[in-house]
């Protein structure tokens, strides 16, 4: 663990609105992101957001800009996305949401909104630099165990989402585990939120459709929303970039 820690203490949990949350809800959104995030597009995924009307039941929490925007976005992007077109024009729209997935968070060339934490924390900008073998050490210590289609670094932002999913699947039956919130609380303050935010805010910025465009304000508004909910302050990190 990095030695600027701030403890969370006690009454922080005593005074949370954890009991206010809708765990399974919670984690329907955080598997949206980990899928949305990890890997590349595909039209079936699409679809599938689309008949299950993701924008229209996203959740409007503290009716934050950032939510409003994105699930508008969203909205826009599902609605003119159809099966039904011909498959020229359906192959030459994925195509376009692949490249928009592509520049942003995976190449080739240096993705605009690199999706590891270790090159926003440390100064080389490295992948797989300190702060992720930080995280790996605090997994180990509490037996969180991922399913990674490919070796890659842990700390990218979708694989978070998907410990997040983990975490609040057990929630749901386990509503009193203090251990289990305070893993969470540690998990946002200390590894995820300090920079989580602004690689939603290169992705927005540089996002080329409003599907990502989207995706990015909304997986900003989660956050906040997450952080509201727990009652944690992100470690105050140095950025570089």
């Amino acid at each position: 663990m990095s030695s600027n820690t701030q403890p969370l203490t006690q009454s922080a949990l005593t005074q949370s609105s954890i009991s206010n949350i809708d765990f399974v809800e919670y984690q329907g959104l955080a598997r949206i992101l980990h899928h949305c995030l990890i890997r590349y597009p595909e039209a079936d995924f699409i679809d599938g957001l689309k008949e299950c009307d993701v924008a229209g039941s996203w959740p409007e929490f503290s009716q934050r800009q950032q939510n409003s925007t994105g699930r508008k976005l969203l909205g826009d992007f599902l609605q003119q996305w159809s099966s039904d077109i011909d498959a020229a024009d359906s192959e030459k729209a994925l195509i376009t949401l692949k490249l928009d997935y592509g520049q942003l968070f995976f190449g080739p060339g240096e993705p605009t909104a690199v999706p590891q934490g270790s090159v926003y924390l440390c100064e080389e900008q490295l992948i797989n630099d300190r702060t992720t073998v930080e995280l790996m050490d605090y997994y180990r210590a509490h037996g969180v165990e991922l399913q990674l289609d490919y070796k890659q670094p842990i700390d990218h932002i979708g694989l978070f989402f998907a410990v997040l999913d983990q975490t609040f699947g057990r929630l749901q039956s386990e509503i009193d585990n203090q251990a289990l919130i305070r893993f969470i609380q540690v998990l946002l303050q200390q590894h995820l939120l300090p920079w989580a935010l602004r690689c939603c805010e290169l992705a927005n910025e540089h996002a080329k459709t409003d599907f990502y465009r989207g995706i990015a304000l909304l997986t900003t508004d989660f956050l906040l929303q997450l952080q509201q909910d727990f009652q944690v302050l992100a470690l105050d990190k140095r950025l570089f970039r």
